[in-house]
């Protein structure tokens, strides 16, 4: 937006209405602040961007082809005939940003789209060329595309499928086309309305199918890649080998896994205990290869090519080693971003180091709001699905808040360290960790409860230990090891690198074992998602006071869990394992806990369920009443029939309002019916019991009919 948009010689902006009260006189106030901020307005473009995006994934029926092209046509056509109405061309630019964002997120759905399948399909005979291998603790497993598949029409084959791979055989190497017998599953739907869909994230990975090996592969050719997929192979196999080299160096396996996946991006074979200390303590950013760590390598290039270049007096006279420096920490950050296998969070820091670097070497100011916009912008233009993921949003949130308190504290930090030594600095630099740490906390924690239920209370404690340890420890020894590897002599850089890791993995323990570390909190709603990012957007643009208004939008997000209304019953898509919600508000499970007990639990914000159901007798706090058929749940005057043998069926129909059944229920009389079919169609369903009745909401119910939503 060109400055001058609502300046005061502005024929609809430029005098305040007439006398008209207080609506009149409020605009006029509010328009004064958007012209006393004009300089920041060109930070909404992203989040005008992002809304588009989100209006995309809302909707619950694809829209057609032409629907993107059309809105931004109809954006774009009346700007040149409002150009000199400046209302109307502001109002006109707001909606083609959003256009732009809805058109972004079409094309690449449109671009990534492939069949899934629909139905188990094994054992089969699948060939395929091998994308990318992963190492697990006791298997591996692989990505193949270029697919056959025995009996599946070609029309209907999945661009990629992912397969587990038997320990028989020494793994793929990327880029072979293997053959082997397997069994493939389709993608699971959401384990409840609501909860994370495995099924469109797979879907932008263009990814139709998973499935194990029955026996080992066989390898039928190895085809010459192109230029770009034969460097894409060459890191993938650079994986594999640093994860044997770091095996080999490091004793420990929870050590050797935590070092293998900060250098080559890989976590899957990080023991189970290790994982969930790292998130109970607020230290899962670490293993996340982000921000952080493709920072910390481009610093370390850039102030070593630097410190090298100027100790030799003739270039440092006649060169510009800084911008030099600035060209080979970007080359650094492009390997390391290639090497952990380019992940979101990876290539938007790669984004914006890159962005840093070229202020650099156009001599302009490299962090700033603008940096960041300009890096969002791009990251959802290109991928507009990250806008849904915890990693886009979590390490957008944090460096949009950084900046924004660094905008803020610079000043008085710049005057401190000019009135102070040595030790003063120190403790200057330790201060700024904490500040650090505890704004990139407070920062990502919404977006720690909305994805993953939970607050780690003592992250600013183990970050205070763990983030400095990582920085000056941690990753220069795995650059060391990095340039040994080659060599063979990379032995003493990765164990050192191990000490760090081990320092760090003790503080995820010890802060994870202390009381009270981790709070669980009930599933937040996405309307108060979207009220803390608007609110927290509001306060890191704007620089006068009125930007604390988003301060109350913030606080109305994060108290919307404690609003939420939780199911009372809750059935699986496949209708085997039921829940429903006891008297003290847990809920009781109808089998043994898997993930889709577990994600039920998380959503509840319950660490363990309040029971099992009895085989015979009353549970649950009177509410659940069971004999061999089946099991009668009452609560607010509803009665659910939750069967265990479909001969149960007509006494059932008759007398319940809700009948759930994982067998079909012809000829079922009760107002509600849940049966195999229905559960085929739509998926998981949730039931919320009141003396008005029963609401019932399905998986489909929630997410429409879209290009991922397969039965």
């Amino acid at each position: 937006m060109a400055d001058g948009l609502f300046d005061g010689d502005s024929p609809e902006f430029g005098e305040e209405a007439p006398a008209s009260g207080r609506a009149a006189r409020a605009l006029s106030a509010f328009l004064e602040l958007l012209r006393a901020e004009r300089e920041r307005w060109v930070l909404w473009v992203p989040v005008g961007v992002g809304t588009g995006i989100g209006l995309y994934f809302a909707l619950p029926l694809e829209p057609p082809g032409w629907a993107g092209p059309l809105l931004l046509a109809l954006c774009l056509l009346p700007l040149w005939p409002v150009r000199r109405r400046l209302g109307m061309l502001a109002a006109c630019l707001a909606l083609l940003v959003l256009a732009a964002g809805f058109a972004a997120a079409q094309w690449r759905a449109q671009r990534v789209a492939a069949p899934m399948l629909e139905r188990q399909a094994g054992p089969v005979a699948v060939t395929g060329r091998v994308v990318s291998v992963q190492r697990l603790p006791n298997a591996t497993r692989a990505v193949l595309e270029d697919l056959s598949i025995e009996r599946v029409a070609a029309g209907a084959t999945p661009a990629r499928v992912r397969l587990r791979l038997t320990g028989k055989a020494p793994p793929p190497r990327s880029g072979e086309r293997i053959r082997l017998l397997a069994v493939l599953h389709p993608l699971q739907g959401p384990a409840e309305p609501g909860a994370f869909d495995f099924q469109r994230h797979a879907f932008f990975d263009r990814l139709g199918g998973v499935g194990y090996a029955l026996r080992a592969h066989e390898t039928l050719e190895v085809r010459p890649p192109g230029p770009w997929r034969s460097l894409s192979d060459g890191f993938d196999r650079a994986r594999g080998v640093i994860a044997e080299r770091v095996r080999a160096a490091i004793a420990d396996p929870g050590e050797a896994a935590v070092t293998a996946a900060l250098m080559n991006g890989e976590q899957v074979a990080i023991p189970q205990p290790v994982m969930e200390a790292f998130r109970d303590s607020g230290l899962a950013h670490l293993l996340s290869i982000s921000g952080l760590h493709v920072g910390i390598a481009a610093g370390i290039v850039f102030f070593t090519v630097r410190a090298l270049l100027a100790l030799v007096p003739p270039l440092a006279l006649r060169w510009p080693i800084k911008k030099i420096a600035a060209v080979f920490a970007i080359l650094a950050a492009a390997a390391y971003t290639m090497l952990v296998g380019a992940p979101l969070p990876t290539l938007r820091a790669l984004l914006m180091t890159g962005v840093v670097m070229a202020a650099i070497l156009v001599e302009r100011d490299p962090l700033s709001m603008r940096l960041v916009a300009f890096a969002a912008l791009v990251t959802l233009l290109i991928l507009p699905e990250g806008l849904l993921g915890p990693s886009f949003q979590m390490s957008f949130g944090a460096v949009v808040a950084l900046i924004a308190a660094y905008e803020l504290a610079s000043p008085v930090l710049a005057r401190w360290r000019q009135e102070t030594g040595f030790l003063g600095r120190s403790v200057l630099y330790l201060g700024g960790i904490a500040f650090t740490s505890l704004v990139a906390t407070l920062a990502t924690t919404p977006f720690a409860m909305f994805h993953f239920q939970q607050i780690a209370f003592y992250g600013l404690l183990a970050n205070m230990i763990a983030v400095p340890v990582t920085s000056l420890w941690v990753m220069p020894c795995s650059l060391l090891a990095y340039l040994l590897m080659p060599l063979g002599l990379e032995g003493p850089a990765l164990a050192a690198m191990g000490w760090g890791v081990a320092v760090i993995i003790w503080t995820a323990e010890l802060a994870s074992s202390l009381p009270g570390a981790v709070l669980r909190v009930p599933a937040m709603p996405l309307a108060g998602l979207v009220a803390v990012t608007l609110g927290g957007v509001w306060l890191a643009i704007w620089t006068r006071p009125w930007r604390l208004l988003g301060a109350a939008a913030v606080l109305a997000g994060l108290l919307s869990p404690l609003a939420t209304v939780r199911p009372d019953v809750l059935v699986s898509r496949e209708g085997t394992l039921m829940a429903v919600r006891g008297a003290d508000g847990g809920l009781a499970l109808s089998g043994r806990v898997n993930r889709t007990a577990e994600t039920w639990l998380e959503r509840d914000g319950a660490a363990e369920p309040e029971g099992r159901w009895p085989e015979a007798g009353s549970g649950v706090g009177g509410r659940l009443a069971c004999d061999a058929l089946g099991c009668l749940y009452r609560e607010a005057g509803q009665s659910v029939a939750l069967l265990r043998d479909p001969s149960a069926l007509p006494e059932d129909c008759a007398a319940a309002d809700v009948v759930v059944s994982a067998e079909p229920a012809r000829r079922c009389g009760a107002p509600v019916v849940i049966d195999l079919w229905r559960l085929r169609r739509e998926g998981a369903h949730a039931l919320y019991l009141s003396p008005e009745g029963v609401r019932v909401e399905s998986v489909r119910d929630r997410r429409g009919d879209r290009p991922w939503t397969v039965p």
